[in-house]
């Protein structure tokens, strides 16, 4: 009895504190949601686990553990290719850059954002000739759409403002690539041919994915996230987002 005792108070405070990890990462930081999601699920699977060792369900548990195992399994299929494409291309040389989008802190663009347009101003001076469509609407709590600050971001930085283009209406990713496509044929050019991508290295594998749906065969360059657990806590999200549109589609 005293050993099981031991073993529920255990399993409380284990549970307590991924609990708090939780609620620190969603509520206290900004850009780690899904690492708090992760550390509530497994506060909950620690108190679950603590009732069935108490109770001594073996079936129960046997069949939760297979099933966390196969959700795992599904999980890592969906990775890997995430993982696979994060390097982006070796020679991403084409006639137009797409900079895709990220939150914009009031006219600032945040961190993932400056990662995406540092990648973009060293694309700029390897291919002085491309042309750059930066792309991303306004959203909720943005004073500027986030192509007005990545605009304001390269020109201040010595990108010709002749070889920036504004597309300002986006929301989403399938959004930045049709409008930014629209853009391309509108100047007679052909989207499918001559156009590369640059995003968070996270994201290069959806954002392909996007492309391609839409009938290019994009190149694509990755955006260095400087915050490493930030950079966790986004492909976590990839990996979500690729079962999502495997079920549902884009």
């Amino acid at each position: 009895m005293e050993n099981n005792g031991k073993k529920t108070s255990l399993s409380i405070w284990l549970s307590l504190i991924m609990a708090i990890l939780g609620a620190f990462f969603m509520f206290a930081l900004s850009g780690y949601t899904y690492i708090g999601c992760i550390c509530f699920l497994l506060s909950l699977l620690i108190l679950v686990y603590g009732y069935l060792s108490r109770k001594k369900k073996k079936g129960p548990a046997v069949a939760l553990s297979a099933f966390i195992a196969l959700g795992l399994c599904v999980f890592a299929v969906f990775e890997i290719p995430i993982i696979a494409a994060c390097g982006g291309d070796e020679n991403p040389e084409a006639d137009y850059l797409i900079v895709l989008g990220a939150r914009v802190m009031g006219e600032s663009p945040s961190r993932s954002l400056v990662n995406r347009l540092e990648a973009a101003l060293d694309y700029a001076r390897d291919y002085p000739e491309s042309m750059i469509i930066v792309s991303g609407g306004q959203g909720e709590g943005e004073k500027v759409s986030e192509a007005a600050a990545m605009e304001t971001y390269l020109l201040q930085r010595g990108v010709a403002p002749s070889r920036i283009i504004r597309e300002d209406n986006s929301t989403s990713t399938l959004e930045n690539l049709t409008f930014s496509f629209e853009i391309i044929r509108s100047r007679g050019d052909d989207p499918a041919d001559g156009v590369a991508i640059v995003s968070s290295e996270y994201h290069l594998h959806r954002a392909n994915m996007v492309a391609e749906s839409l009938g290019a065969d994009p190149l694509t360059v990755a955006a260095e996230t400087d915050l490493k657990l930030m950079m966790v806590n986004y492909f976590i999200r990839e990996g979500l987002a690729s079962v999502y549109m495997f079920v549902f589609g884009f």
